[in-house]
């Protein structure tokens, strides 16, 4: 079993208006084989948790720690925490001109594992996996994202999540820009993943949808940085129902 602990973390991040603190003492932990969900307002640093998680270096971590089976996440660089085991799927994941699929791909296999995959079972893993994602065998041949619709763009990031085995996931809003049809075959993939290797998933969210496809046994509100409740699966369908005002300021939910 791998755990995923944050403690105390307090991060910043540099803004027209100086610096600004994002996280004030979050604290979570993840182990492999189970699904977190973390919801909450605009603003809340939702995205600035997987962002830090998987160390961009927008954000600067001003106190707390992240460790990943007891070795100190911070202290790696973004391809050694790859390499650990985290992963991050991207709410805006970009564009790589000039570097196709395939090879994006066999090169990021290539250096979790140390050494490139047999040709012809990646191609059928390959192949295999994109099939599932209801994907056109045509995009291995393309560039990354290159013209990539958003639902195209999505699993593209669950594609990468299944083929590459990491022991914890962290999706950053993965069913944004998403219609029913391509969040449900979206959802089922990251339900594959886990079935096949007792995955940890980090699921950040705004709407209760993908949670009727993806099930998370914990469920943490976020907001101004810090998670405020945590609860199972009915959190969610409360937050639905009732929204995050009982968690505001009362002139912040008046102006929300």
């Amino acid at each position: 079993m791998s755990v995923l602990e944050i403690r105390d973390l307090h991060v910043t991040v540099e803004t027209e208006e100086g610096t600004t603190a994002i996280l004030n003492g979050l604290d979570l932990t993840v182990r492999t084989g189970e699904t977190h969900a973390i919801m909450g307002p605009n603003g809340s640093g939702k995205s600035t948790l997987a962002y830090t998680i998987a160390g961009h270096p927008k954000y600067t971590v001003t106190g707390g720690s992240i460790t990943l089976d007891g070795e100190d996440v911070l202290a790696m660089s973004v391809d050694e925490r790859a390499r650990a085991g985290l992963f991050l799927a991207m709410q805006y994941p970009v564009e790589i001109p000039g570097v196709t699929v395939t090879n994006f791909l066999r090169t990021a296999k290539t250096a979790l594992d140390g050494e490139a995959p047999a040709i012809r079972t990646w191609t059928k893993e390959v192949k295999a996996a994109m099939k599932d994602l209801r994907m056109d065998p045509k995009f291995a041949q393309r560039n990354v994202n290159e013209g990539f619709s958003g639902g195209e763009k999505k699993r593209h990031e669950i594609l990468q999540l299944e083929l590459l085995k990491p022991k914890i996931a962290v999706l950053d809003e993965t069913d944004s820009g998403l219609d029913v049809d391509a969040l449900k075959i979206v959802s089922e993939g990251v339900n594959r993943a886990k079935a096949a290797t007792d995955l940890g998933v980090l699921l950040i969210t705004h709407y209760t949808r993908i949670l009727r496809y993806i099930r998370p046994e914990f469920v943490h509100v976020m907001v101004k940085g810090k998670i405020v409740e945590e609860g199972g699966p009915e959190l969610a369908e409360q937050l639905e129902n009732e929204g995050y005002d009982r968690f505001l300021p009362a002139d912040a939910a008046l102006d929300a």
